[in-house]
């Protein structure tokens, strides 16, 4: 066992490539049995072949389907499922361009059935194998006064496959203590400290050679998008801070037009069926307006469908909770696939947001969220998005400081590719319940000290957005 531990990586890895050929395999057998129209003479084949390999993977790992035991088991078997789906229906036209006719896509679908099934054997086996050669580390969490110090160790007992935080201590114990302690595990997860403890923690965790899990601060993110330099023989970081460039700008407006345009001749039959159901569920109006903060802080009005009754928020702003009575009958069906959202492609026509970018909040929140974290009005440097970096990785009940970091990462990482990246990660979240989670009532505190992992009634609940 110890053997085939010093080889974990190349072990995963063959697992990994077993899973693509199988799928390939499966493709290569249904096109040439039955779609023999669009079948070449000779090299031809190849390069279908290598064209099919290359989108599956593609998406595969843009949608983390390879990520076996780093995510959890049922979204690597539906990222693999949609991997698929994506790859067969775009092979799909492409035979039938080399084919010169329309080809009928039965065997196709039977066979995307035989490769999900396929997938679903391969990665529950691979998952099996990857927590018999990775063994679970014992961690320590060092925490200080901070409410996300005590998130994220909930969220990490949760998973008790990968992690087990059997102690905590806190940095009030003093620095002597929390060395000592530090010696004594495999893997250290540092909270959000002051700067000077946790430079101090950090070094001291890096000297003994523990793993580190680090909750970064602001300063930690736009320090890890600096690049690095010289000047004659002094290393130096260079954080360029200008925000995005003309060229930039340009390109992402034009991404803006077209795809919004298109995306709203092609979902207008959904959007005018939605419309009629909300118009006959209570006679009410049919959009609703918000106000909500883009770039440089500026309001707009935000268009939305509505899916809650009239003047829900007649009491004032109030977050959706779990079961929330305000929301009607058409809306439980349209929040959940987020077609409430589809009007705000007419915000995106207009320029008062991209299509990516730091989701947009409403004036009270941004206000409240300023209060206690100043740094909150950095995700406004840029325009706020229909979807986006927060979006993808967090959900709707995810903390403003969580979202700050991540819409900083966004902005300071910010690329064309990386906004083609995130519109299509989006098609995966559509239909992942978890990601529009609701707010759930605060369960009642505990002490610091407890670290026992959360009950199942202290999880978040179901959705707004």
């Amino acid at each position: 066992m110890k053997l085939l531990i010093k080889f974990r990586k190349s072990i995963m890895l063959f697992c990994k490539l077993v899973l693509v050929v199988a799928v390939v395999f499966a493709f290569i057998g249904c096109w040439q049995s039955h779609y023999e129209e669009a079948v070449y003479e000779y090299r031809g084949n190849y390069l279908v072949i290598f064209a099919y390999a290359v989108l599956f993977f593609v998406f595969a790992h843009l949608y983390s389907a390879f990520k076996i035991g780093a995510v959890r088991i049922h979204e690597a078997i539906y990222s693999m499922f949609l991997s698929l789906a994506l790859t067969n229906f775009i092979m799909y036209m492409v035979l039938c361009l080399i084919a010169r006719q329309l080809l009928p896509p039965g065997p196709l679908v039977f066979t995307t059935a035989l490769q999900v099934a396929l997938t679903v054997a391969g990665v529950l086996a691979a998952n099996s194998i990857y927590f018999s050669l990775y063994r679970v580390r014992r961690i320590l969490a060092i925490f200080g006064t901070e409410m996300a110090d005590w998130d994220i160790i909930q969220k990490m007992c949760r998973i008790k496959e990968r992690y087990v935080i059997d102690k905590g201590v806190s940095i009030n114990q003093g620095m002597d203590a929390v060395k000592a302690a530090i010696d004594k595990y495999e893997a250290v997860l540092i909270g959000d400290l002051e700067k000077s403890e946790k430079n101090e923690v950090l070094r001291y965790t890096y000297a003994t050679r523990k793993r580190i899990y680090l909750l970064p601060s602001v300063n930690d993110i736009i320090i890890n998008n600096c690049y690095q330099s010289h000047i004659f023989d002094t290393p130096v970081l260079i954080c360029r801070n200008g925000g995005l460039s003309t060229e930039q700008q340009l390109v992402k407006r034009a991404m803006d037009i077209i795809i919004s345009l298109f995306l709203l001749l092609a979902a207008s039959p959904l959007m005018l069926v939605s419309a009629l159901l909300i118009k006959l569920c209570d006679g009410g109006p049919v959009f609703y307006t918000q106000n909500r903060v883009t770039q440089n802080g500026r309001i707009f009005n935000i268009y939305k469908f509505r899916s809650m009754v009239v003047d829900a928020d007649k009491k004032g702003a109030a977050r959706t909770m779990q079961g929330d009575k305000r929301i009607t009958r058409v809306g439980r069906i349209l929040r959940p696939a987020r077609i409430d959202e589809l009007p705000q492609l007419f915000n995106v026509l207009k320029g008062d947001m991209s299509l990516v970018g730091p989701r947009p909040e409403r004036t009270e929140n941004v206000h409240a969220y300023t209060e206690g974290y100043p740094e909150f009005n950095l995700r406004h440097r840029v325009k706020a998005g229909l979807t986006g970096y927060a979006q993808i990785y967090g959900k709707y009940n995810t903390s403003p400081l969580d979202k700050l970091n991540m819409d900083l990462i966004y902005i300071e990482g910010y690329s064309v590719l990386l906004d083609v990246k995130l519109l299509i990660m989006t098609l995966k979240i559509l239909f992942m319940r978890e990601s529009s989670e609701a707010f759930a009532p605060a369960p009642p505190s505990r002490p610091a000290r407890d670290l026992s992992p959360a009950r199942e009634e202290d999880a978040p609940g179901r959705a707004e957005g």
